[in-house]
């Protein structure tokens, strides 16, 4: 298994460069299923999810070829001969099970494994079901696996109001209502860019899709798809963690260049909160500029549905807060199981108090370096950047969360000045009694 280690010894200078987005890479990928023949997408990240994902897509049929280096996705749908998505690949990564509404769309049946861990309450995967029963679908579970199938004809069509709002669920009812025979429409909707982005394409793909950006989604079932080429938009997540880096882990007074990044996409209340603690930040085209000031200040931030707070930028947020000059509150209104993080921010001496679903940070406390353990991929992203500002080493475990969503991560920040490298190491190894006394 892989770790960081990180030696918080150095500023972070320079710049860095975003890359294309995971949350609208994956869907897109989908949609290349509704298109009989090859279809491309572009700016597309090197991440264990694209892969993972590119073996789901592999089982049905249809071929997958990526190139990397050239950040581009080609399939080639043209066959799909087995609507099926087994749970030894679903298990690895809960955005297959978009494989429901494209399969569904495609061939009019569907046999898609439940993720694995499928937590029902903050993450309900119940609202896709029962989302695809109210646009016609017929589907039954057994053994774990969703059976899934349309009316002779394809979807009739239907109206479901998502509640909660869901990001996942969005995406899966456009896919399976795109090529219904009838209107559906979706309430309350997922509003975020990257659902608009996956929109669009699926209307550059010839769907008729009215309402993108808004809390009702109309859809005119037609009979086909048409293939293309297809641009990613980039990551607005990982633009967020670059600039809470660059707030956080540079010298005071020096500006820090982030390129290729979206920043109408972080949404107003990001931007609004981090002028509050006073970084210095420029919004041009393609390029944010972020100055630290000599001290920051603390702001306490709730997350939303977009365009609030984005609950994937909460973990880094913490970290802000432990270098700011006093006490602020991070309060997760979309997840109660959000704060895993905590523990092992604290292991690098950050106080923080968790009471229910809000945790209370006293900023200034000194960070020194630790073994601390990744749980999921923005938690391991916050440990990162607390070893980059802690003092000493800092062993970021369970790297493997972090490869799912950021390309090149140690990379970008070495060349961004930060003494960060990968390292193997034996999970369940004993430990060395005398370096241990």
């Amino acid at each position: 298994m892989d770790k960081f280690v990180v030696r918080g010894n150095t500023a972070l200078d320079g710049s860095l460069t975003v890359s294309g987005s995971k949350n609208t890479a994956l869907p897109l990928m989908a949609a290349t299923l509704l298109a009989e023949g090859p279809s491309t997408i572009t700016n597309v990240p090197d991440l264990r999810d694209v892969r993972t994902f590119s073996k789901v897509i592999r089982y049905g049929g249809p071929s997958v070829t990526v190139d990397p280096d050239a950040h581009t996705l080609s399939v080639d749908a043209t066959t799909l001969e087995t609507p099926v998505a087994p749970y030894e690949m679903v298990k690895k990564m809960r955005a297959s099970f978009y494989m429901l509404g494209a399969l569904l769309g495609r061939c009019g049946r569907a046999k898609v494994s439940l993720p694995g861990g499928c937590a029902w309450g903050p993450r309900p995967v119940d609202l896709h079901i029962k989302g695809m029963r109210a646009f016609g679908a017929d589907i039954e579970l057994d053994e774990g696996y969703v059976h899934a199938s349309t009316p002779d004809g394809g979807l009739e069509g239907g109206t479901f109001r998502l509640d909660p709002v869901s990001v996942g669920a969005t995406i899966n009812l456009l896919l399976a209502a795109v090529t219904a025979r009838g209107g559906s429409k979706i309430e309350n909707a997922a509003t975020e860019p990257d659902v608009v982005a996956f929109g669009r394409a699926l209307q550059e793909m010839g769907a008729q899709i009215d309402g993108l950006g808004t809390r009702t989604l109309e859809v005119q079932g037609v009979d086909r798809l048409n293939t293309g080429t297809f641009r990613n938009t980039p990551d607005r997540i990982e633009l967020g963690t670059f600039i809470l880096m660059a707030a956080t882990a540079s010298e005071p007074g020096t500006p820090i260049r982030i390129h290729e990044g979206t920043h109408e996409h972080l949404g107003p209340v990001f931007k609004q909160k981090l002028a509050q603690t006073g970084a210095d930040v420029s919004y041009g085209d393609d390029i944010v500029t972020v100055t630290r000031p000599d001290q920051l200040r603390p702001v306490s931030i709730e997350t939303a549905p977009f365009p609030g707070f984005a609950t994937d930028l909460q973990a880094q947020w913490t970290v802000l807060l432990g270098t700011t000059d006093g006490t602020a509150t991070v309060t997760d209104t979309i997840y109660d199981d959000r704060f895993k993080h905590v523990p092992e921010l604290q292991r690098l001496g950050m106080k923080i108090e968790v009471d229910g679903n809000t945790a209370t940070v006293h900023g200034g406390a000194p960070l020194k370096g630790a073994k601390a353990m990744s749980t999921d991929l923005r938690a391991g992203v916050s440990l990162v950047m607390a070893g980059m500002i802690a003092e000493g080493r800092t062993d970021v475990l369970r790297v493997y969360h972090l490869d799912r969503g950021y390309e090149a991560l140690e990379q970008k920040l070495r060349d961004a000045g930060i003494s960060i490298h990968r390292e193997e190491y034996d999970e369940f190894a004993e430990p060395d009694l005398e370096t241990a006394t």
